[in-house]
């Protein structure tokens, strides 16, 4: 009597037929451990185990996670969870100020970054420490529009939160591309973060993607070097 495949073997079966059959081309990227874990309703530890038997047999190729994270006073921000919720639970109290939100038609910012939709939510917010009174970043977000965030301008929100508001509207990040360099402030910059043009701040632009690739926020920083800084994982 055989006996049966433990389920990690099962799926990499399926996956390998995948990769045999050509579903799967040289070079293309495996559905994320995420979307896997969905498709065969599995827990993330058994995708890993049955990626890690693909890798053994050399069908695919895995590489250690790369990441960046943002750093306040060399305290890792947690982006899952919020910057103002990761240095408040490290003790620190930060303020958010919404400057604006409003619906806008970008086509050629949509183009740039691939989005077939060209109507964004914009929301501008700048953060202040609360116990020094002083504006440390600058935070331009653009969120391609979809009918759950229509009534955002009107309702604000959720919580305070673009997390948040995203999470409720079914838009969950299962990965995304940052970039960071320095930056000198514009004058209509420098008078929003209380500082002189031409001061140099470190400018992040980060992109986020939902499971299927489209972007679901792209978000551009303006961040105090005096308190922030990104450290790399490799």
């Amino acid at each position: 009597m055989a006996v049966p495949l433990a389920k990690s073997e099962r799926i990499a079966a399926a996956i390998e037929a995948d990769i045999r059959a050509g579903r799967v081309g040289p070079g293309e990227r495996l559905a994320s451990e995420t979307a896997l874990g969905a498709r065969f309703a599995a827990s993330r530890s058994t995708v890993r185990k049955s990626l890690q038997s693909l890798s053994e047999r050399g069908l695919i190729v895995t590489r250690v996670g790369l990441g960046s994270f943002v750093t306040f006073d060399g305290r890792t921000l947690d982006n899952a969870i919020g910057w103002s919720r990761a240095l408040a639970e490290g003790g620190t109290e930060l303020r958010t100020e919404v400057l604006s939100v409003r619906i806008a038609r970008e086509c050629a910012f949509a183009a740039e970054i691939g989005s077939p939709v060209d109507s964004f939510l914009c929301i501008d917010r700048r953060r202040r420490i609360v116990a020094a009174g002083e504006v440390v970043s600058l935070e331009l977000s653009r969120l391609p529009m979809v009918p759950a965030l229509e009534d955002i301008p009107l309702r604000g929100l959720r919580d305070g939160s673009i997390h948040e508001t995203l999470r409720a509207a079914g838009l969950v990040v299962d990965r995304g591309e940052e970039w960071a360099g320095l930056h000198l402030l514009s004058a209509a910059e420098a008078a929003q973060l209380d500082r002189a043009a031409g001061t140099p701040f470190l400018r992040t632009r980060r992109i986020a993607r939902g499971i299927d690739g489209a972007v679901i926020e792209h978000v551009v920083s303006l961040l105090d070097p005096a308190h922030f800084a990104l450290r790399l994982e490799f």
